[in-house]
Parts: structure tokens; sequence; C-alpha cells
């Protein structure tokens, strides 16, 4: 099992989602910005390390929006989603073929990575007025 976190970031009623590059697994699908979190890493450590490197943005991690287990073919993961801000940068595609900041409303006009169904669900239904 490898341990992934996530960031969800809001910026006023649209979230942030990236692009996976074409060249890797489940490559062009969108996901949440964040990667695997490394030996003897926090979590919260392993998030920030990951916005850096794929946005170069500093963000804080907050509270845990939600944990999900995924089985891929090549990796199974335990995927943590933090809620966090960004406290400084703009966001810059270092890593990500594309960007966007979205409405929960437009969740179905993308096809996100498979791990992120249960938790886009509960985006929505957070949400719904």
């Amino acid at each position: 099992m490898t341990n992934v976190v996530a960031a969800l970031i809001w910026q006023g009623d649209k979230f942030m989602i990236c692009q996976r590059p074409s060249h890797k697994a489940r490559g062009l699908m969108w996901e949440f910005v964040g990667g695997k979190v490394e030996e003897g890493e926090s979590f919260e450590n392993a998030l920030i390390r990951e916005c850096r490197e794929e946005l170069a943005i500093e963000i804080k991690p907050l509270d845990i929006f939600t944990e999900v287990k995924h089985v891929y073919p090549d990796i199974t993961i335990s995927l943590t989603l933090f809620n966090a801000v960004i406290t400084s940068g703009e966001p810059i595609l270092l890593e990500h073929e594309d960007l966007r900041w979205i409405k929960p409303s437009e969740i179905d006009e993308y096809q996100f990575c498979p791990a992120d169904k249960e938790i886009l669900e509960k985006i929505k239904c957070n949400t719904q007025i």
C-alpha cells in the first residue's frame, strides 16, 4: 500500500484540479495536486513538498477532508485529501499538463482518476444547497 496525499484548495466557490502528464499512468486524467509520501515524511510535509515541486506554491494543510483506498492495476494507494490554503505564490505548471478552477457542478465535465470518484461525490454532496 502506497500512502498518497493531495490538496483540496478552494478559491471562492471553485476548487483546483490538475491534469496528469500524458506520459504517466492515468495520463491526461484530472486529479488533485499531491503525490506519494516518502519514507519518514509526515503527510503534511509530503503535501507541502509536492505542491512546491508540482506548482511552485506554498500551502498550509488544514484538516483532513477524507481518506480513500483504491486498487489500480499497477498500484494500491491510501489517499488522504487535506483541505489546504495557498499561503504564497501563484500556481505554475511544473509537472501537470493543465490546471483549472472548477465548481462542484462542473465535476462531471472532467475525466478524473478512479481513486477520486468517491471524493468528488462527497464534494458534490457537501456543496449542494
